[in-house]
Parts: structure tokens; C-alpha cells; sequence
């Protein structure tokens, strides 16, 4: 069963794109009215925010997007997570602790391995996203779950 959202695409490709070229878009047209305005200073400021825009966003892309990975599947006591063409089967109980964001949109839940896979010793993947209120104050019920499972596991051994 698939536990990562459909949007995690959306989010890590075209999403980055949007806003770049939004931001690019604004710097044109920024470009094309200091050419024809008699005052250049005033155009100024619409010319350094989209670049600052454009840096800030693309370390908030670099933290919270492009490590995500591309789909994560539930195959019972292993978790199968595919990011590209490559893919690992990862058992429950090489989870060494489970994490979800509160308060970050898109949700993530970062898994710490004991042992590391391919990618590494942290898994981040975007949950399905829950709406409501309630929803943004308190840890998303996947990773509730995936918790309750570990330390089953862990105590059934």
C-alpha cells in the first residue's frame, strides 16, 4: 500500500519550477520597465526582492523538498522506498526512530535507520496530506502508526 503522498511530484519538480519562473518572469518585466522609466531607482527594489526571493526559496526547496524521496510503499513488516530508478526494501525494525513535522506544509516524516540503506541513514518522505485544523497541530497519524508497528516488532523479538 502506497503511505507517500501523489503530490510529492508536484512538490519536488514542478513546484520548484513554478516559483523560479514566476521570480524570473518579475525580474523581466522589472528589466523591460527600468528601460523605459526616466526614474531607475525606483524600479530597483522590484529587481533585488525577486532575487532574494529566489535564493531564500531555493534553500527552503534544498531543506524541505529535494531530499524527499520519490514514493515509499507499506509491504508490512518492510517498507519499500523508490526515489528514481533506484529502490530499497528497508524492514520496520531497522527503524531506529520515526519523526513527522507539525507545522510544515507539505507534511514530512523523516525516518532514522540503524543501519544505512543507498540513501543513507535518513529516509524523508511527504505523507498524504490531511486537512483541518486539528490536522496541523499534532503529528501526522501515518507516523503515530509506523511508530505503534516498530515497537512491536521490537518487543515480539
Amino acid at each position: 500500500m502506497l503511505i507517500s503522498s501523489k503530490m510529492t511530484f508536484f512538490y519536488k519538480r514542478v513546484f520548484p519550477i513554478l516559483w523560479l519562473g514566476f521570480l524570473g518572469l518579475f525580474v523581466l518585466i522589472g528589466l523591460a520597465s527600468i528601460s523605459a522609466s526616466p526614474n531607475k531607482q525606483i524600479i530597483l527594489p522590484f529587481l533585488i526582492a525577486p532575487v532574494a526571493m529566489a535564493i531564500i526559496g531555493y534553500l527552503l526547496f534544498k531543506f524541505l523538498l529535494f531530499d524527499l524521496v520519490d514514493e515509499v510503499i507499506d509491504d508490512g513488516d518492510y517498507l519499500t522506498i523508490s526515489n528514481g530508478p533506484q529502490s530499497e526494501r528497508i524492514a520496520l525494525t531497522n527503524i531506529l526512530n520515526v519523526n513527522a513535522s507539525v507545522l510544515l506544509n507539505p507534511p514530512r516524516i523523516t525516518l532514522l535507520l540503524r543501519k544505512p540503506c543507498s540513501f543513507g541513514d535518513k529516509i524523508s518522505f511527504m505523507p498524504p496530506i490531511i486537512f483541518g485544523f486539528r490536522a496541523a497541530f499534532r503529528m501526522h497519524p501515518l507516523a503515530e502508526e509506523l511508530i505503534r508497528r516498530i515497537d512491536r516488532l521490537r518487543h515480539r523479538d
